[in-house]
């Protein structure tokens, strides 16, 4: 079986430092609460962070990217459409921000033919 192999180099690296972090915030947000949607948001930026790196998924990978992307641009959304405005609300904007575009510039980057 031959598996491809994952570069992790730093694009990727800080591309899963950003999901983990803005997936922690929105698990720690919900934790008071219990907000379901929280608790979700959280995981699924998990699930993807951690799905983008595997190698196994590797020819899947383009469409785990814009996955990935589609849902931090509606996490966002979602926030500015019915969000709260406080400061760890704007902190975790600006990590989903950076998120955002380091997944745009790994796109550019790929050899999996997503900037084809």
């Amino acid at each position: 079986m031959n598996v491809a192999q994952t570069r992790i180099g730093p694009l990727q690296l800080g591309i899963l430092v950003l999901a983990l972090a803005t997936a922690l915030i929105h698990i720690m947000l919900a934790i008071p609460t219990n907000l379901i949607l929280f608790y979700l948001n959280g995981l699924g930026y998990i699930a993807l962070a951690v799905a983008l790196l595997l190698p196994q998924l590797a020819p899947y990978r383009r469409l785990i990217r814009y996955a990935l992307m589609a849902f931090t641009a509606v996490t966002i959304i979602g926030w500015a459409v019915a969000g709260e405005r406080s400061t760890i609300a704007y902190i975790d904007k600006l990590i989903e921000v950076a998120l955002l575009v380091l997944l745009i510039v790994d796109m550019r980057r790929s050899s999996d033919g997503a900037a084809a």
